[in-house]
């Protein structure tokens, strides 16, 4: 029996940490271009990705491709407009905001 092993709970002295992860409502909105753009034929797959100082929302043409675009969300960016970016295979940032539902609205997908 291991002995080092503690059941914590409710913790209120520790500081909460941080969401590194898209809120409800930022999954949300993704997912509704992600469905928009499957149902027109011009996406097939997604993969996410999450790290400590952001996580990814990879899009795919086709599964064995690498992915066409990532919509990231920054936690810690250096900048307030590079909050939430749109990279493309290389990483590079194609278009960037403060909000992510303006990112998405006005990015033009076909012409990205």
């Amino acid at each position: 029996m291991n002995n080092n092993l503690k059941l914590v709970i409710n913790n209120t002295h520790n500081k909460i940490e941080e969401k590194h992860f898209f809120e409800k409502e930022e999954l949300k909105i993704i997912l509704n271009l992600y469905a928009k753009m499957v149902s027109e034929g011009s996406w097939k797959d997604y993969g996410l990705s999450i790290s400590s100082k952001q996580v990814s929302f990879s899009v795919f043409k086709n599964a064995t491709e690498n992915a066409l675009y990532k919509i990231c969300k920054n936690f810690k960016p250096k900048n307030k407009n590079f909050k939430y970016l749109i990279t493309d295979t290389n990483g590079k940032v194609l278009k960037n905001s403060i909000g992510l539902e303006n990112l998405i609205k006005n990015t033009n997908w076909k012409k990205l």
